[in-house]
């Protein structure tokens, strides 16, 4: 068996043609969803960068591993202290590890362990490849190597890649000689004249007023981030770039998926196509952000296609990305590590069978501390630390008629905020009962100051 997990940053999935976008971005991975099983609602558990790759390699919620953050003790996986061994169990029980286990040669052609010091992410690879731009390397410098990895490896048996683009990341960095093929399509609807007179009025990190600082101070020197937003049509520069990274990165992806044609081993090759998180593009009045644990963050794509699982498939049903570790497991026929708490989804690759959750709790505390409750049609918000966004203590949000988070229900529809705060304080008693600490690590969040990025702004 050979996996190749294509793991793109930043990546919206309604910002893909396979999930319904009405822009052509996505001409490549569109056609890797038609040959396997898309799934609509998969969310990180932490969000962003650094606590969602931690939590999907480590197989661990992470309230669990330690990793909620991006500074501080928040982004530091916990030590098994004195009853460590020679090794630690990071190295067997982390996903590249259990997969050398079964026989599997683990690579990983990313920048990400060096961009965040997450050098517990390269726990359980043979081989690291890291080209060194620290997550501002564009998708042509990648591919160079990803294509010798696979002329020398992909005619093997028994392998996984890990092959990371960072294109959609802040700041977009789509060589200008690509242009703009979005030129001439209408940006999404619901971004009004109205929603952006509303959003110019907010303050905060990644406001449409910091955004204009920013390109002032920091952006400049990427002409497409250097633009101030001054009026409605220029929310068109956000949008028109953020998708041109997408579009300009699925080339690329493009050129992957050939060179397993030419080995001759697509056929037999599992291709997993997913991102870390997703970026608010307006939701909550942010814009190029992933800081908040809502809809336009925690939720990310997941397409997966197994040799022998279904075809052009969709599956609705509630899962998270640490559910993938003992997918991949089950799928191979091998068992999960006892220290995962994922739970397979295998089923629902290759019988059709939903096998989602009832509820997911998904947490945030980069830049502001959160944690939200996604059920049913339902999205439910507690803050703990706003960030400095001026976001209330709860927000609830019917996602099924407001999936862009306009209308805040939470004084409403007290009955649906109640049921939600019972699943978080279910899930809480949870975690803390099968762990092995008594620190809830939000809690420490907030003795720290609160979370790292909401410190820097408010400098």
């Amino acid at each position: 068996m050979r996996i190749l997990y294509l793991d793109l940053d930043s990546l919206r999935p309604d910002h893909l043609g396979c999930y319904g976008y009405h822009r052509n971005t996505s001409p490549n991975i569109d056609e890797i969803a038609k040959e396997g099983v898309r799934f609509t609602n998969y969310y990180c558990t932490d969000a962003p960068c650094l606590p969602s790759r931690s939590a999907l390699m480590s197989g661990k919620f992470g309230i669990h591993s330690g990793v909620v953050g991006h500074g501080g003790t928040a982004a530091d996986m916990r030590r098994e202290g004195p009853a460590r061994d020679f090794h630690d169990r990071l190295a067997e029980e982390s996903l590249p590890g259990a997969l050398r286990q079964l026989g599997f040669k683990t690579a990983t052609i990313s920048t990400f362990a060096e961009r965040h010091s997450a050098w517990t992410f390269n726990a359980g690879f043979n081989e690291v490849f890291n080209i060194g731009a620290k997550g501002h390397e564009r998708a042509e410098q990648v591919l160079p190597v990803a294509l010798k990895w696979l002329e020398d490896n992909g005619s093997s048996d028994n392998w996984f890649l890990h092959l990371n683009f960072w294109d959609p990341h802040t700041p977009y960095r789509t060589p200008e000689e690509f242009g703009n093929p979005f030129e001439n399509d209408p940006i999404p609807e619901w971004l009004t004249e109205e929603v952006f007179n509303q959003h110019k009025k907010k303050d905060g990190q990644h406001s449409i007023n910091d955004m204009n600082a920013l390109a002032e101070s920091h952006y400049f020197k990427w002409p497409r981030h250097a633009k101030p937003i001054k009026v409605h049509n220029d929310l068109r520069f956000i949008i028109d770039n953020y998708d041109s990274a997408i579009r300009y990165m699925d080339n690329y992806v493009g050129q992957v998926l050939h060179k397993l044609e030419e080995l001759g081993v697509m056929e037999d090759t599992a291709i997993l196509i997913s991102a870390d998180h997703g970026e608010n593009l307006g939701e909550l009045g942010i814009y190029s952000e992933h800081g908040t644990a809502d809809e336009g963050t925690c939720h990310i794509p997941m397409i997966i296609r197994w040799p022998n699982g279904l075809k052009n498939k969709v599956n609705d049903s509630l899962y998270y990305h640490i559910d993938l570790a003992p997918t991949i497991m089950s799928l191979l026929g091998a068992q999960k590590m006892e220290s995962w708490d994922g739970k397979s989804f295998h089923d629902s690759i290759i019988n059709g069978i939903s096998t989602g959750r009832e509820y997911l709790v998904l947490s945030q505390c980069a830049h502001v501390c959160q944690r939200s409750v996604r059920f049913k049609d339902w999205l439910y918000i507690r803050t703990y630390h706003d960030g400095y966004h001026g976001f209330p203590k709860e927000m609830l949000f019917n996602l099924k008629e407001d999936p862009y988070e306009r209308n805040n229900l939470a004084e409403e529809r007290p009955d649906i905020c109640r049921e939600a705060v019972y699943s978080l304080n279910e899930w809480h008693d949870e975690m803390m009962h099968t762990m092995d600490f008594d620190v809830d690590p939000l809690w420490t969040v907030m003795k720290e100051g609160g979370p790292f990025h909401a410190k820097e702004y408010n400098k």
